[in-house]
C-alpha cells in the first residue's frame, strides 16, 4: 500500500512541482530579455521603492544564484541575484522582496505568523518523516503520530506562506505603477506573468505537503488494520 500511496499522491505532486519549476524559470528567462523603459537596475529600484515607502534601514546586498532573491527579516536586509539587470524581470522580483519589507514594516499578521512558524518547520521537516517511519517499522505509534503532528507544523507553513507571498507579489505591482518605474501596460503584465509563474511553485509546495501528510495518515490507519 506504501507505493500505491507514493503513486497516487507523490508522484502527481511532483510532476506540479516540476511544472511549476519550469514555468517560472522559463518565463523569468523570457522577460529577462527584455529592457525596462525606466532603465534602472534591480537594486535602484528596490531601493526607490524601499526609501519611498520610508525604510532607509533596510539595506540591499547582492546575492549568488539565480531567483535566490529573499528578504531577511532579521537583519533587514533585501537580497537581489541579478542587483545590477534592468530587465522587467529583475525589477518585478526587487519589487516583490520590496513588499515583503513592506509586509514587515506594517507588521502584516500573515508573515508575522510565517516568521514565528519558521522553526517549527524547520524543526519538522527533518525530523517528521524519519520519526513516522521508524514508528511505523518499529510498531511503535506514539512515534508515527509525533512523526504526523511535526509534519503539520510543515503543512501549517506551506498554506500560511501562501497569502505572504500573493500579497507580496499584490503590493509590487502597485508600487511599481504608483512610483512610475513602470507606467507601460505591456511591462506591467509581463512583470504580472513573472510573478505569478513564481507563486505557482509555492501553491505546488503545499500541494505536495498536503498529499505528503494523507499520506503518512493512510499508512498509519493502513498499519492499524
Amino acid at each position: 500500500m506504501f507505493d500505491i500511496y507514493f503513486l497516487v499522491l507523490i508522484v502527481p505532486a511532483l510532476a506540479f512541482s516540476l511544472y511549476a519549476q519550469y514555468r517560472v524559470w522559463s518565463t523569468y528567462n523570457q522577460y529577462a530579455q527584455e529592457r525596462s523603459a525606466s532603465g534602472l537596475t534591480a537594486a535602484q529600484a528596490a531601493r526607490r521603492l524601499l526609501d519611498r515607502a520610508g525604510l532607509y534601514d533596510v539595506q540591499i546586498e547582492a546575492v549568488p544564484g539565480q531567483l535566490t532573491d529573499h528578504y531577511d527579516p532579521r537583519t533587514k536586509t533585501l537580497r537581489l541575484s541579478a542587483p545590477e539587470s534592468r530587465s522587467v524581470a529583475a525589477l518585478g522580483v526587487a519589487a516583490h522582496e520590496a513588499g515583503h519589507a513592506l509586509q514587515d514594516a506594517h507588521g502584516y499578521a500573515p508573515l508575522v505568523l510565517r516568521n514565528a512558524a519558521v522553526p517549527v518547520a524547520s524543526f519538522g521537516s527533518w525530523l517528521a518523516i524519519p520519526l513516522f517511519f521508524l514508528g511505523l517499522i518499529a510498531s511503535i505509534e506514539p512515534l508515527m503520530f509525533a512523526g504526523i503532528l511535526f509534519f503539520t507544523g510543515v503543512v501549517f507553513f506551506t498554506l500560511i506562506t501562501l497569502p505572504v507571498e500573493f500579497d507580496a507579489s499584490r503590493r509590487a505591482v502597485q508600487i511599481l505603477r504608483e512610483s512610475g518605474i513602470i507606467v507601460a501596460q505591456s511591462e506591467l503584465e509581463a512583470v504580472q506573468k513573472v510573478l505569478n509563474a513564481a507563486a505557482l511553485t509555492y501553491v505546488a509546495a503545499a500541494a505536495m505537503a498536503i498529499l505528503q501528510l494523507i499520506r503518512l495518515v493512510l499508512i498509519a490507519r493502513s498499519s492499524q488494520r
